[in-house]
């Protein structure tokens, strides 16, 4: 019986959008069947000890390709009969490939989530991207658009080898009517009032300031109208000082960050979602996909998603919501105002809560998996 050993520095503790995709698809293997060896992080013992499948966690807090992290991967490896392997990120623990692989790794999948789009771009990291793409037997792509910009830096048989698996939704979990009644109460709003949400870390490529500025002419339009923007980061300070500097500040809400099991609730509070998210640093920051598009549409949200990489990819614009120019206020203000005039509003997220459980559910994902890593059932 096929063992599969995951390889990550992305997981909990830790938090982000790479930690959850590589966690869910370990919640959807067979505990008996997957082993983890990952970094050490703060109260990782505590989160360990309520999982079903056993975690070895490396004495570094962040891991690399050395010959003494190959070493404890294989003593790994080796103790649970493991003889599939799983990246969580291809670069640079892709790189452990040769030595797994001649300690009896029999099939090696490596996950990419978008910064390998400038590993492929700098000249010494592409050298290594390209070893790791021949070294492996799948290189994933989470979207169309970052496939079209890794394949060059790989050889023409690394690229022959890569396989969209892009990460998944909870369609039982984010849902129409999953806490949005409740949620607008707790944040003082009435249930007809039109609201739009933004969920997302408080960086600049993500543009809830350029929400803001085409917020003016959103409530010129729609008078009652409110921002909701939910999330943290270094960029929050801007963004609340850019909304009372446009006079707006009593219609934005900004709630910092929240905890995990609410965020449906945020989306289900919602009539629109919207992230203008926009490319930053002469291409080398973008938005690789953008699951937070997905889980808006998983609870019947139209979304409006900002041009950059592979994120509108997430949306069928006039069907699901709309893409836009994420460095135009008044071209997003005019999408805005129109959705939320929408009478069909709730047809568009419903079309795009069909297209999320066709595409992007996450028993979908583990599926594509299990025939990625060649074992029967993950």
């Amino acid at each position: 019986m096929s063992k599969v050993l995951v390889v990550t520095n992305d997981f909990p503790t830790r938090t982000g959008g790479i930690e959850t995709f590589v966690m869910s698809l370990c919640e959807r293997m067979d505990p008996d069947r997957v082993v983890v060896y990952t970094a050490s992080m703060p109260g990782d013992l505590e989160h360990d000890a309520t999982l079903p499948f056993p975690v070895y966690r490396d004495p570094a807090s962040m891991l690399l390709p050395t010959p003494a992290v190959a070493r404890r991967v294989v003593e790994v490896m080796r103790r649970h009969g493991c003889d599939r392997v799983l990246f969580g990120a291809s670069a640079p623990l892709g790189l452990l490939a040769p030595r797994l692989r001649r300690a009896g790794a029999r099939r090696i999948v490596a996950l990419t989530h978008g910064h390998e789009v400038w590993w492929a771009k700098v000249p010494v990291t592409r050298q290594l991207l390209h070893r790791i793409g021949d070294s492996v037997d799948v290189l994933t792509y989470v979207s169309d658009w970052c496939r079209e910009r890794i394949a060059p830096a790989l050889s023409s048989q690394g690229t022959a080898r890569m396989r969209q698996l892009a990460p998944g939704v909870d369609t039982a979990r984010f849902r129409p009517g999953c806490g949005g009644a409740e949620m607008r109460k707790r944040l003082g709003l009435l249930p007809d009032t039109p609201v739009v949400v933004c969920t997302g870390r408080m960086v600049p490529r993500k543009g809830q300031d350029t929400l803001v500025r085409a917020w003016p002419a959103v409530l010129a339009e729609v008078p009652d109208a409110r921002l909701v923007l939910v999330g943290e980061g270094p960029r929050r300070a801007h963004v609340e000082e850019l909304a009372e500097r446009l006079g707006v500040a009593d219609s934005v809400i900004v709630t910092g960050g929240v905890p995990w099991e609410d965020l449906p609730a945020y989306f289900d509070a919602a009539d629109v979602f919207a992230m203008p998210c926009r490319t930053r640093v002469f291409g080398l920051e973008v938005e690789a996909f953008g699951i937070v598009f997905l889980e808006a549409a998983a609870c019947g949200v139209p979304v409006v998603v900002g041009r950059s990489g592979g994120a509108p990819e997430t949306v069928v614009p006039g069907e699901t919501g709309a893409l836009v120019d994420p460095r135009d206020p008044g071209a997003l203000a005019g999408v805005l105002v129109g959705l939320l005039s929408r009478a069909d509003r709730e047809e568009l997220g419903a079309a795009g809560r069909r297209r999320v459980a066709e595409l992007w559910e996450w028993d979908r994902v583990a599926e594509r998996l299990a025939v990625l890593l060649e074992v029967e059932q993950v």
